[in-house]
C-alpha cells in the first residue's frame, strides 16, 4: 500500500475522546520495547511518526495515527514492564479492555512479538484476551533480521506453538531493519479493510 498521507489525530484515555467518524481501525498490541513504533514507521515509510524510544513503557495511551484517510492504526500501551507502577498498569489494563470491548470499528489486531524470543507469559495472555473477545489477530514477528537464516523457521514455530495460534490467524516475520514481511502486512491489513 502506497501511504501518501499519515498522521496522528489523538491521543486518547477513554472511550469518550475516540475518533467517532467511523472508519476500520487496526490495533497494535505488544510488550514494551518489542517495535510497536519501528513497525508502524516502517509500513508507511516515515521516520518518526510513531515516536521510538529506547525507554519502555512510553505509549501510556491510546495513539490514533490516521492512514490515507481512510483508516487508523492504533497503537495501545505496551505490557509487561516491570518499572511502571502496579497502578499505572492496571489504568492502561482498563483503558485497553475498554477499547478492545467495546470498538466497533476494530477489524484486527496486530500482535507485535520478538521473533528471537520466546513469547512471554504476557504475549500468551494478551493472545488468548484477543481470542476471548473474537478478534483476528495478526501475528508480527519482529526483529527477523536478527535471526540466522537457517534458524528462522524454527524460531517461527516456537511462536506459533507457544501462542497456540488459531488456524485462522496468521504470523508473519518482519524486519523494520530490512522491510522483509511489509508487503504480507500490508496484503493482509489491506483484507481486513474491505
Amino acid at each position: 500500500m502506497k501511504v501518501t498521507d499519515a498522521e496522528i489525530v489523538i491521543s486518547a484515555v477513554s472511550k469518550k475522546q475516540y475518533p467517532n467518524e467511523g472508519v476500520p481501525e487496526i490495533a497494535l498490541a505488544g510488550r514494551s520495547n518489542v517495535g510497536k513504533s519501528s513497525f508502524i514507521n516502517k509500513l508507511i515509510n516515515r521516520k518518526s511518526l510513531a515516536r521510538t524510544s529506547s525507554k519502555p513503557g512510553k505509549t501510556q495511551t491510546l495513539n490514533f495515527y490516521k492512514i490515507n484517510g481512510s483508516f487508523y492504526f492504533v497503537d495501545v500501551p505496551g505490557y509487561g514492564y516491570a518499572m511502571v507502577s502496579k497502578k499505572e498498569r492496571e489504568k492502561w489494563g482498563k483503558m485497553m479492555e475498554e477499547y478492545f470491548q467495546t470498538r466497533e470499528t476494530l477489524k484486527a489486531v496486530l500482535l507485535i512479538t520478538d521473533v528471537r524470543h520466546e513469547p512471554t507469559r504476557d504475549d500468551v495472555q494478551m493472545y488468548d484476551f484477543l481470542k476471548y473477545y473474537e478478534l483476528p489477530v495478526i501475528v508480527i514477528a519482529t526483529k527477523l533480521d536478527k535471526v540466522p537464516k537457517n534458524k528462522r523457521a524454527q524460531h517461527i514455530k516456537r511462536t506459533k506453538q507457544t501462542l497456540q495460534i488459531d488456524s485462522n490467524d496468521v504470523v508473519i516475520p518482519f524486519s523494520s531493519e530490512t522491510g522483509e514481511g511489509k508487503d504480507e502486512a500490508w496484503a493482509l491489513i489491506r483484507s481486513f479493510l474491505k
